[in-house]
């Protein structure tokens, strides 16, 4: 069951602010369960990540990449692509963000056993039968089931999209894993009207545990970022190096380019520029 998203706004300089993983209803939640969210916006097929050092051909019946994004919202996709992370588990249904050499796929829910789903380490490749679905413009697959390919693994290196953050075409780069260089962290609002680094939550109504919800800047335009507490939780290296960040300074990060009613990446790795 997704996390209901209430959004308002925290910083008067931001395009706009973007959820990633607030509950709005929390007991509707169970802790344990997979929760995601999403953005509207126009795809792109052209293909953004860098291919693999082998030759990839698609089995008979699967997609190409091109051929997902054209495919309708709602209607059966099939397709071949590598694990790079897990999200959680819950009630024999995991939540994996994958890519291949032509561009990433997010898998909601998808059908596994908890066993099944200690097997898809990051760089196994599955094939995948599901629905494409959109919710708040995260492109994603529901309803999916998969099996285990042997013939090859692939672990994406983060492509630097620094300076595409405010092209219009920034949705091709939806779901890969994704560096951002430079950024400088800009103020949040708390509850209380005071100027942070984070907040716990989207509104500051957290504790720790909860999502954590940052800005940070390029060329002056802030950007919203989330730390995903299902996917790198409460005492992870990400996790802890957000709760220390400052206002002001400048970061490199890592993440994997979520959408939630625009660029709403899910933040792996930070680190603080001297």
């Amino acid at each position: 069951m997704k996390k209901l998203v209430a959004l308002m706004a925290v910083l008067a300089l931001s395009v706009s602010m973007i959820g990633c993983g607030a509950e709005a209803v929390e007991s509707s939640v169970a802790d344990s369960s997979v929760a995601v969210e999403s953005s509207e916006v126009v795809e792109s097929s052209e293909a953004v990540v860098d291919a693999p050092a082998f030759e990839e051909a698609k089995s008979e019946g699967v997609m190409t990449y091109a051929e997902y994004v054209a495919a309708p919202v709602d209607s059966e996709v099939v397709i071949e692509t590598y694990v790079q992370a897990k999200q959680s588990w819950w009630e024999n249904k995991g939540t994996f963000y994958t890519q291949d050499a032509e561009g990433a796929y997010f898998l909601y829910e998808m059908a596994c056993t908890e066993e099944e789903y200690n097997q898809l380490v990051p760089g196994t490749k599955i094939k995948v039968t599901g629905y494409k679905a959109e919710w708040s413009g995260e492109v994603e697959i529901i309803d999916a089931t998969f099996e285990i390919l042997d013939d090859n693994t692939y672990v994406a290196e983060p492509k630097d999209i620094t300076a595409s953050l405010q092209a219009d075409d920034l949705i091709k780069y939806q779901n890969i894993f994704a560096a951002f260089k430079g950024m400088v962290i800009e103020p949040s609002i708390n509850a209380d009207g005071e100027e942070v680094p984070f907040l716990y939550k989207w509104d500051g109504s957290g504790q720790d545990g909860d999502d954590l919800y940052f800005n940070a800047s390029i060329n002056e335009q802030p950007f919203n970022f989330c730390v995903e507490s299902y996917l790198t939780g409460a005492g992870t290296d990400v996790y802890e190096a957000v709760k220390a960040l400052e206002i002001g300074q400048t970061v490199d990060m890592e993440g994997f380019m979520y959408w939630y009613e625009g660029p709403n990446a899910h933040i792996t790795a930070v680190s603080v520029v001297e």
